[in-house]
C-alpha cells in the first residue's frame, strides 16, 4: 500500500527509474555486470586501507594523542551518513548518487546543487590521491620529479577505466589484496614488537589522549579524519551497473539497489577497523609524544614511515611507501570513475553538456564524462605537484564539498520518507528516517564548522558558482517555454 513504510517508496521508485531511461540494454544504459565482491573493491580502493597513512601525524599532535579514538568517532559520525545513503540508493537507484537522491526527495535545483558540491569532491580527491602517488613514488626514485610520475599514474588509471568497469575491478581487486597483505604484514610485525619489547606509550593513550581525552581536540582532529572516508559513498554511483535485474522491472528488481545498499554498509565498518587497528599499533609504537610531534609540524607527514621504519625496520618501510603509491593511484582509479558517473548522470538530465551522456558501444562506460574529469583532474594534480604547498592546499578544500553533500542527502532521506513517499509515522520510521539523518546532518555541520578557512572560502566560491549556472539554465528553460507558447 502506498501509505506504509517503504510501499509508496517503492512505487516512486520504480517511476523514478524508468524516467530515467536506463533500463539495462536500453540505448545509453551503462551494463549490468558489477557484482558484490566488485562493489566492495571499489570502495575499498577509494577509501585506501591505509588512508591513515598520510595524515596520523596530523591526527596525533592535534588530538593530543588520541588518534585511534578520532577514528572511533569518524567511523560512527560517518555511520549515519552511510545508512542514509543505504536507505536512498534503494528508492531512487539511479546513477548519480547524491545528486539523483537530491533531485527526487529535495527538488531539481536542489539535486543539481548537491551533484555540483560532489563535484568538487569527486575530482579533487581523486587528484590528491594521484599527488600522493606521485611523491611516494618520487621518494624511491628522486630523478624523476613528483609531476611526471603524478601524470603516469593518471594516464594508466585513466586507461584501465576506459577498458570497461570489469576489467578496472579486476586490476583493482589485486591491488587491494596487495594492500591489504602489506598491512597484514605491518601488523603482525607490530604485534611482534610490542610483545617483545613492550609500548613505547601506555597502552590506553591512543584511546584518551596523553593528559585524558579532550573532546574539543578529537573533534577538531575528525574534522580531518573524514578525509579518510570520502569514497564509501562512490559505491553508490555504480548502482545502474550492479548485477542483478533491471529496478523497474518488478519482482526481484530490487536485487541490485540492495547490493549496492549493503555495499556501502559495509565497507564503512570494513574501513573504520582497519583504520583503529593500524593508528592503534602505529601510536603505540612512536617514538615520538604527540606534544612533541605537535611543536614539528613539518614531521606531522612522515611520522607513520618514521615509526614503522624506527620501530619495524627500513624493509618494512620501504614497503608500505610502494603499497601506498600503488594504492593511492588506484584509489584515484575508483574516484575517477565516480566522477565520470556523476557527470554522465547530470548530463544525462540536461544538466551539464549532453555530449558526457554517451556510453561507449564497446565498453559501456561513459567514456567522454570519464575523460572529463580525467582532464580535470590531471591539470589540478600536476599543477599541485609543481608546487611546494600543493598538497597542502588540496587537502585543505576536498572535504567541503562531500560533507555540504552529505547533509543536503540527509535533508533528501527526511523530505523523501515524511514527505513525498506519504510514510505512514511509526518509531521506526521515525528513527530510521528522521534521527538518524537529523544526527547526520548534525555532524555533518559541526565538521564544516571546524574545517579551514581556505577549505570554507573555496567550497562557498564553488557553491556561488553552481547558484549561477543554476539561474542560468532556469532562465534559458524559462524563455524556451515562453517561445513555445
Amino acid at each position: 500500500m502506498p501509505g506504509t513504510d517503504g510501499g509508496g517508496a517503492d512505487e516512486a521508485a520504480d517511476h523514478t527509474a524508468r524516467a530515467a531511461g536506463g533500463c539495462d540494454g536500453a540505448p545509453g544504459a551503462l551494463r549490468r555486470t558489477l557484482t558484490f565482491r566488485d562493489l566492495i573493491v571499489y570502495g575499498l580502493l577509494f577509501i585506501a586501507p591505509m588512508a591513515p597513512v598520510g595524515i596520523f601525524g596530523t591526527l596525533q599532535a592535534t588530538s593530543h594523542g588520541a588518534v585511534t579514538a578520532v577514528y572511533a568517532v569518524a567511523t560512527a559520525a560517518m555511520a549515519c551518513t552511510a545508512y542514509s545513503y543505504a536507505q536512498m540508493v534503494r528508492v531512487v537507484p539511479r546513477a548519480g548518487s547524491v545528486y539523483a537522491y537530491a533531485r527526487a526527495g529535495l527538488s531539481e535545483g536542489a539535486g543539481f546543487l548537491a551533484g555540483w558540491l560532489a563535484l568538487l569532491d569527486y575530482l579533487l580527491v581523486p587528484a590528491v590521491a594521484y599527488l600522493f602517488s606521485g611523491i611516494a613514488l618520487h621518494a624511491l626514485v628522486p630523478s624523476v620529479h613528483p609531476w611526471v610520475w603524478t601524470a603516469l599514474a593518471v594516464v594508466v588509471t585513466t586507461l584501465l577505466n576506459l577498458w570497461g568497469v570489469r576489467t578496472a575491478a579486476r586490476v583493482g581487486f589485486a591491488v587491494l589484496a596487495m594492500e591489504i597483505v602489506v598491512l597484514g604484514v605491518f601488523v603482525v610485525s607490530a604485534l611482534v614488537e610490542l610483545l617483545a619489547h613492550g609500548a613505547r606509550r601506555g597502552w590506553a593513550e591512543p584511546l584518551t589522549g596523553a593528559g585524558g581525552i579532550a573532546p574539543a581536540a578529537v573533534l577538531s582532529a575528525v574534522s580531518v579524519a573524514v578525509l579518510s572516508y570520502l569514497g564509501f559513498d562512490a559505491i553508490a554511483s555504480f548502482v545502474e551497473e550492479a548485477a542483478g535485474p533491471s529496478p523497474g522491472g518488478g519482482g526481484r528488481g530490487r536485487d541490485g539497489p540492495q547490493r549496492v545498499a549493503r555495499a556501502v554498509l559495509t565497507c564503512l565498518v570494513v574501513a573504520g577497523v582497519l583504520f583503529a587497528v593500524q593508528t592503534y599499533l602505529a601510536a603505540l609504537l612512536m617514538p615520538m609524544s604527540a606534544a612533541e610531534l605537535a611543536a614539528r609540524p613539518a614531521e606531522q607527514g612522515n611520522a607513520f614511515y618514521a615509526t614503522v621504519d624506527a620501530a619495524l625496520g627500513t624493509g618494512l618501510h620501504n614497503l608500505v611507501a610502494v603499497s601506498k603509491a600503488i594504492g593511492a593511484a588506484f584509489a584515484a582509479l575508483a574516484g575517477q570513475a565516480a566522477a565520470g558517473r556523476l557527470l554522465f548522470a547530470m548530463a544525462r538530465d540536461r544538466r551539464l553538456p549532453g555530449a558526457m551522456a554517451k556510453v561507449a558501444a564497446g565498453s559501456g562506460v561513459p567514456r567522454r564524462a570519464l575523460l572529463g574529469a580525467a582532464l580535470v583532474t590531471l591539470v589540478a594534480a600536476v599543477g599541485a605537484a609543481r608546487r611546494d604547498d600543493g598538497l597542502a592546499e588540496l587537502s585543505s578544500i576536498v572535504s567541503v564539498g562531500a560533507l555540504t553533500a552529505f547533509g543536503l542527502l540527509h535533508c533528501s532521506v527526511i523530505s523523501w520518507f515524511r514527505f513525498r513517499a506519504r510514510e505512514r509515522v511509526g518509531v521506526p520510521g521515525v528513527l530510521r528516517h528522521v534521527v538518524v539523518p537529523s544526527l547526520g546532518l548534525a555532524v555533518v555541520i559541526a565538521v564544516l564548522a571546524k574545517a579551514s578557512a581556505t577549505a570554507q572560502v573555496v567550497g562557498g566560491c564553488w557553491l556561488v558558482v553552481g547558484l549561477v549556472v543554476l539561474a542560468v539554465q532556469r532562465h534559458g528553460r524559462a524563455g524556451g517555454g515562453r517561445e513555445k507558447g
